[in-house]
């Protein structure tokens, strides 16, 4: 599976961004899907997930209410709306799948995206 992510940019703090990431090379929907992301000097973070189907979806707790992950599997892509951005989301943004039911540790994701750069202003 090879996975495109994009929709990164520079906004302000109380802005919008919609992530997007691409997947090809595989039946996608039966693969779940996690952002994560990775700030300068910190580790890498879960963010959000969603299943395969699509019917559950979970995140980390700064960001709910905040941010709403999607998948439109008829076009191999999940979304990450994140809204009400903080410059405490200021990172760059992975996406990563996995077969099966998602997880929280970045370890058991095989295939990752190239990451998108997102960054919050005050």
């Amino acid at each position: 599976v090879q996975l495109q992510a994009s929709g990164g940019g520079l906004v302000q703090a109380g802005d919008s961004l919609r992530l997007s990431c691409a997947a090809s090379g595989r039946v996608f929907s039966t693969y779940s899907v996690a952002w994560f992301r990775q700030a300068p000097g910190k580790e890498r973070e879960f963010v959000a997930a969603i299943n395969y189907y699509g019917g559950t979806t979970y995140y980390k707790d700064s960001v709910k209410g905040r941010f709403a992950i999607s998948r439109d599997n008829a076009k191999n892509t999940v979304y990450l709306q994140m809204n009400s951005l903080k410059p405490e989301d200021t990172a760059t943004y992975y996406c990563a799948t996995r077969e099966g039911p998602y997880n929280l540790g970045s370890r058991t994701y095989s295939y990752w995206g190239q990451g998108t750069q997102v960054t919050v202003s005050s």
